[in-house]
């Protein structure tokens, strides 16, 4: 068995499981420092019973994202050596600043938020939370600026004597579009997951006309979230396209299977790529113009095929252009449901199938957010850094059965994890604010 390939197996694996509860802590904590403020303001119990309900599932992905996360990162160093070597003094001041500028404020204050429902004013929990929240993001932005750099190294230099790279221009690196387009673009999917997870929940006990108005009001408060970051989305994604054309020109292609250079470069509603051949082994009502248009906003533009690459340099194709489109249809899906949901937020209870609809939507924006990052990483290939060092070159010189071992112990142990922090989410949802009693109000002043 290869080394390369089940490492790249086992970072994957962590990666995925770790992704599953990320994004709803990112817009969950947004989300009930809202509530809490709210509370704060108007001096409604019900909505500090909304950030005490919300915040009971809050906690559960927060702590499984802790202990998955820190895996992920002891992954550079054991399958991963060679990359920290040569890139360590790049890639790793970003997760250094991560760590210690976000992480452990995050952790801090997350206890304070925990005790101190009793102990601080509305107002200073309140506050509390959204430095919660902000903490919460701001480590996002980091790792996600790391991975940018990994997508289009920039600011560095190669020390030949020493054999690696290193930092130059750190202002570079955090200013470059690609990080900025990628905070964008992973924040506002994490902040749509979540507004489909609290009105999904919301859906399910509105069905049931069980604390009618509690749910109503989480949510009509997830729908306008979510409704603004669908769009968000909608237009960045955009952006985010145009940046992959200038920068990755080979994973545009892959993303579109997009083989013969060409002018008005079409967009084909049916295609089937056929690798081993260099070609669609289907191509089925084009749109001529279109992926020029959107690459370079240009309907003349000329756009690079994959014919015109190495055959080594090229990324798999079928798993970027499938990941890619089930990606976009599920953009277009989620900005058409909260649209329609605005126009139905004052009669809710009166539209079950609508409500049944959102039920049944709470597990597409994890496919949306997984399928995202298998275009951005897999589209990546065959770079660990793009145009700087392959994969293959990247790896630890460890024995495969080890890698293998770890592998299926990862997958054993996040399997018992996901089943009880799974287990923990339906079980605290489905009893809703009853399973979270509320404490004595604090004072509402400073």
């Amino acid at each position: 068995m290869d080394v390369v390939w089940l490492s790249r197996l086992q970072f994957a694996a962590a990666t995925y499981f770790h992704f599953l509860f990320v994004p709803l802590t990112l817009g969950l904590s947004i989300l009930i420092a809202m509530m809490e403020t709210r509370y704060a303001r108007q001096g409604d119990p019900l909505w500090q019973r909304q950030a005490r309900f919300w915040g009971q599932i809050f906690l559960i992905n927060f702590a499984v994202g802790i202990v998955t996360g820190i895996t992920l990162e002891f992954q550079f160093g054991t399958n991963w050596s060679r990359y920290s070597q040569y890139v360590g003094d790049i890639f790793g001041s970003l997760l250094a600043i991560e760590a210690t500028a976000a992480f452990f404020l995050e952790s801090t204050f997350i206890g304070v938020w925990i005790f101190g429902w009793k102990k601080l004013s509305a107002k200073a929990h309140a506050v509390v939370m959204w430095i919660v929240a902000l903490a919460s993001n701001l480590s996002a932005v980091w790792i996600l600026t790391a991975n940018a750099w990994m997508q289009h190294p920039v600011g560095y230099t190669i020390n030949a004597s020493a054999g690696r790279a290193e930092l130059t221009d750190f202002v570079a690196i955090v200013t470059q579009p690609t990080a900025l387009l990628k905070i964008i673009h992973t924040l506002s999917g994490a902040y749509v997951l979540a507004a489909f997870f609290v009105m999904g929940i919301s859906a399910y006990h509105l069905l049931r006309k069980q604390h009618v108005e509690f749910f109503r009001r989480s949510f009509r408060l997830a729908l306008g979230f979510g409704l603004i970051f669908s769009f968000v989305e909608l237009v960045q994604g955009h952006l985010h396209a145009s940046d992959v054309a200038a920068t990755q020109p080979a994973k545009l292609a892959a993303m579109e299977s997009h083989w013969e250079t060409a002018r008005q470069a079409p967009v084909y509603l049916l295609s089937i790529p056929d690798e081993e051949a260099g070609k669609n082994a289907v191509a089925m009502f084009p749109i001529p113009g279109v992926l020029s248009l959107l690459a370079f906003h240009d309907p003349n533009a000329e756009v690079k095929g994959l014919a015109d690459f190495p055959k080594e340099d090229r990324p798999p194709v079928l798993i970027t252009y499938v990941a890619f489109r089930l990606m976009v249809a599920l953009g277009g899906y989620f900005m058409a449901a909260t649209a329609l949901g605005w126009l139905l937020r004052n009669r809710l209870e009166q539209s079950p199938w609508y409500l049944r609809l959102m039920l049944f939507s709470i597990p597409l924006p994890y496919l949306a957010i997984a399928l995202g990052w298998t275009v951005a990483e897999v589209g990546r290939q065959p770079w660990i850094v793009y145009g700087l060092m392959r994969t293959r070159d990247a790896a630890s010189p460890i024995a495969a059965g080890q890698v293998l071992a770890t592998l299926v112990g990862f997958v054993v142990v996040y399997g018992l994890i996901g089943l009880l922090a799974f287990g923990l989410m339906v079980r605290t949802a489905r009893l809703g604010p009853d399973a979270v009693p509320a404490p004595s109000a604090p004072k509402r002043g400073k």
